[in-house]
């Protein structure tokens, strides 16, 4: 067991930062009431260090507290893809070339109505992000950006015809659980085509942890701090895990 707390100044002293807004004007009553609010959730010792009005009747908050609480850092089980052992780019492209031997084939898109990219362009576009090169730059790579409104129907569809080995969804837009229903259709289709376990499934977004995207079907789910090389490093190590069982 290992047990930690948060701390400002002094290991485990329990001091926190908290930063909010309330919706009333800026002032001496708007500063004591979020002192008010933030002892009001079990914090001590609070001070409010500054507040700033946003408009007539909106304010920003940022206070400081105290709390008793701990956590066993030892319990805690992590909702994403493990990603401290991936490969660097040039890792991948090695791997590729010493344990399967051909390009390897991956299809992207953002499906349904999300028209949001930022995503699927930071793992497939070869700029990639926050220097991490995209997919599309690995030589032992063939990557397939199709964009935005993709129905899960035509994905399915281009994956087949280029012969992909994984497919990758992003999304994120989660209004009225869409994504999950998006996310969801993909797998029951390819299953409704016995084709599932054809592709490596990698699911991904802001929303999108890796116990979610197991439980709807897909082989792993990559949220935010994600880049290409974690997704590369798990699509050509599973590729060869499914070759080998």
């Amino acid at each position: 067991m290992r047990v930690v707390r948060p701390y400002g100044d002094t290991l485990d002293d329990g001091k926190v930062q908290l930063s909010f807004t309330l919706p009333v004007p800026d002032g001496a009553k708007g500063r004591e009431a979020a002192r008010k609010l933030v002892l009001s959730w079990g914090f001590k010792d609070c001070e409010v260090a500054h507040s700033h009005p946003l408009s007539a009747d909106f304010s920003f908050y940022v206070a400081y507290g105290k709390t008793e609480a701990s956590i066993d850092y030892d319990s805690v089980v992590a909702d994403e893809a493990e990603s401290d052992g991936s490969m660097d780019m040039d890792g991948v492209n090695d791997f590729i070339r010493e344990h399967i031997g051909r390009k390897v084939v991956i299809v992207g898109a953002c499906t349904g109505f999300d028209a949001h990219t930022v995503g699927i362009d930071a793992i497939m576009n070869m700029k990639g992000y926050n220097h991490h090169f995209g997919l599309e730059r690995y030589p032992m790579v063939e990557a397939y950006n199709l964009g935005a409104q993709v129905p899960n129907e035509k994905l399915i569809e281009f994956a087949a015809k280029v012969k992909a080995d994984a497919i990758l969804v992003s999304q994120v837009v989660t209004q009225k659980d869409v994504h999950l229903k998006n996310l969801a259709e993909l797998v029951e289709l390819l299953e409704a085509r016995g084709e599932r376990r054809r592709y490596v499934l990698v699911a991904g977004g802001p929303r999108i942890g890796n116990k979610l995207a197991v439980e709807l079907g897909y082989d792993v789910g990559f949220g935010k701090g994600s880049y290409a090389d974690h997704v590369a490093s798990f699509i050509v190590r599973k590729m060869v895990e499914r070759q080998r069982s």
